[in-house]
């Protein structure tokens, strides 16, 4: 007896030698039959409970630093206390919005010239030519060195340090866009091409999706970058913010601020980080993740 195959919507007679489903159909089976969730993901409760035991593991390990002998190592209550006094005195907010907006305005405004910029010296072999060259020189002088010239052109205001932090934010990303766009399938885009399709629609339609993932991955380094550099930038000019509250505690020897001004630091861009994450699983949510 003859059986019915439905392939691409068109209906496939077949005999008894016909195959049992189509590759797809067969993954789907042999994901739900084995014991693992589809994807390899590992399964929700393993998650949990490996996120529990990761930030368990860390304040352990700060308690036997605490009691292993180092001199004036303080431990997580001192820490703690600091923080709630910090925080009732009212300058742990003030200085972690002082350096949030800094953060956001030059991580912002180097994202958003990244991108763009990335898409040209991917897809004009014109424009790689005469910018890339340049990209890498200056990707190879940190953006901590150019701290003190900024200083000297733009003052001590908040200028110079939104500048640098977006010249950090914008090298990490637009180097990571670029190399999402030259890493387009070219079968994808030849296929689109022979389907009539001109290059606007084939940019939005091809090049955006697939360098998609690679912009993301970018921009969560530009994140650490300008947060790395906001730090610096208020250690050498500032009067208020995370790095300047460092730096006058550092003239007293008071650890327990300085750890309450890192672990807020570590915890704002862990949040950030995060939201970056969320947002890249919402936009390619059509990739395999392991």
């Amino acid at each position: 007896m003859k059986e019915q195959l439905t392939v691409g919507g068109r209906a496939v007679s077949g005999g008894a030698g016909a195959p049992e489903g189509t590759g797809a159909e067969k993954t789907r089976t042999g994901a739900s039959r084995g014991g693992r969730p589809r994807g390899g993901g590992e399964s929700r409760t393993r998650r949990v409970l490996l996120g529990v035991a990761s930030a368990l593991l860390g304040p352990l390990v700060w308690v036997l630093l605490a009691h292993s002998g180092i001199d004036d190592f303080p431990g997580p209550l001192e820490v703690a206390r600091r923080a709630v006094e910090m925080l009732g005195e009212g300058t742990l907010l003030e200085d972690a919005g002082a350096s949030l907006k800094r953060v956001l305005t030059g991580y912002v405004l180097g994202v958003a010239l990244a991108v763009p910029v990335g898409f040209l010296m991917g897809w004009y072999p014109v424009v790689r030519r005469l910018v890339e060259p340049w990209l890498q020189f200056f990707r190879m002088v940190p953006p901590l060195a150019i701290i003190p010239l900024a200083i000297v052109l733009m003052g001590i205001g908040e200028t110079p340090k939104v500048f640098v932090i977006f010249l950090a934010s914008f090298l990490s990303c637009v180097v990571s866009t670029f190399q999402g766009v030259v890493a387009v399938d070219v079968t994808l885009v030849n296929a689109a091409r022979v389907l009539g399709a001109r290059d606007p629609q084939i940019f939005l339609g091809v090049v955006v999706p697939a360098s998609t993932p690679f912009i993301l991955v970018g921009m969560r380094i530009g994140l650490g970058a300008s947060w790395a550099t906001v730090v610096a930038a208020e250690l050498i000019a500032a009067q208020d913010g995370l790095g300047f509250r460092m730096q006058q505690a550092q003239l007293y020897f008071d650890l327990p601020t300085i750890f309450v001004q890192l672990i807020a630091i570590g915890t704002i861009g862990l949040v950030m980080d995060r939201l970056l994450l969320l947002a890249e699983r919402r936009l390619t949510h059509w990739q395999e993740r392991r």
